[in-house]
């Protein structure tokens, strides 16, 4: 007995890939459903062996169905996912738009589990910001052992994480700088391509950015209100995985064997940390891969309890789709996943 799913936005790079996690990880599944707008009807996707055709959301009926994974905009969850809640299936919802609702738990598995026992308030629960998603994984056991202070943060964003539209901008731009000169940007700000920009989302007016807020926001909510956060979102030249050189003051003295040691033993995470030049990881090492990566564990010593680290992930897998099927999992697991649609 499996379940029935819908994948809305299937056509996606999330979308896409939330397949082939399921597909992976063989999350009984019982009958799939690929969903997408309308001008996406009839368009194949892959699932295992099988191809479907997507269905429009318009006219889908998602009361037959016991799971929607929905990585299809904010703008689409704002108008679906109450919607979808209320007609019985559980939305696992991929946007920023239900992250900070009290009535929604925002959860990565290996870090505030429980939060899923309380869905039932609106059926939906909330995957975190990719770049949230692996900082808390590499927080949490640290927190619990020494209790954070503050965390500062700078990020190198690939440009998957805009979509395919960065994704394309970044291979034109590079590859006319050869012939005729970088393509003007469409999607990104400036060039991206043999360049940075320390800029993602829209400003707010304290300067920061919405992609840095959300970030000190759901780790809040996460792990805890008391950790002081400050954060600067950069986009850089790489096709897929973020990376955060991470700086972390504690409450309590914890040293940079206890803090590998720690790391090491605590679910999802890989540390990779040698003093040569093979010893630390790259996002192009983490892409496809589902853990979150530890690099360059070492002390702090401008503080009194101290330590830095380099943090990476494949942020189209577990910074998205793999955290989404993971809290499907863990739904199952727990017995949490209504089968309404096959009694």
């Amino acid at each position: 007995m499996g379940y029935r799913v819908a994948v809305v936005g299937a056509t996606g790079n999330v979308g896409r890939e939330m397949l082939n996690i399921l597909e992976e990880v063989k999350f009984p599944v019982e009958k799939l459903h690929a969903i997408a707008s309308r001008k996406s009807i009839g368009v194949e996707v892959s699932f295992g062996e099988q191809i479907i055709k997507c269905e429009d959301l318009e006219q889908f009926d998602f009361s037959t169905v016991d799971l929607v994974l929905m990585s299809a905009g904010g703008t689409i969850s704002r108008a679906w996912s109450e919607r979808i809640g209320a007609a019985g299936p559980i939305v696992i919802d991929n946007s920023s738009t239900w992250r900070m609702d009290p009535d929604v738990p925002l959860v990565v598995p290996e870090v505030n589990p429980d939060d899923v026992e309380w869905a039932d308030r609106k059926n939906i629960i909330a995957n975190p910001n990719c770049s949230t998603a692996q900082l808390v994984v590499a927080l949490k056991p640290l927190h619990e052992r020494a209790r954070i202070k503050r965390v500062v943060v700078a990020t190198y964003q690939s440009v998957s994480g805009a979509g395919k539209e960065g994704m394309d901008e970044l291979f034109d731009q590079t590859k006319n700088v050869f012939v005729l000169g970088a393509t003007p940007p469409k999607k990104f700000p400036k060039q991206i391509a043999f360049n940075v920009i320390p800029f993602i989302g829209s400003f707010r007016d304290d300067g920061y950015t919405d992609e840095e807020a959300k970030m000190w926001n759901e780790v809040h909510k996460m792990i805890d209100p008391e950790i002081k956060l400050t954060v600067t979102c950069v986009r850089v030249p790489v096709m897929v995985g973020h990376s955060e050189a991470v700086n972390i003051e504690f409450h309590e003295p914890i040293d940079e064997d206890e803090a590998r040691d720690l790391l090491r033993d605590s679910p999802g995470l890989i540390v990779i940390d040698k003093r040569d030049d093979k010893g630390y990881i790259t996002p192009k090492e983490a892409q496809g891969e589902f853990p979150v990566f530890v690099s360059r564990i070492r002390k702090d010593p401008t503080v009194e309890n101290g330590l830095s680290l380099w943090v990476v992930a494949d942020n189209l897998r577990k910074g998205a789709a793999l955290n989404a099927i993971q809290i499907a999992q863990l739904l199952h697991e727990r017995g949490l996943l209504r089968q309404k649609a096959l009694a």
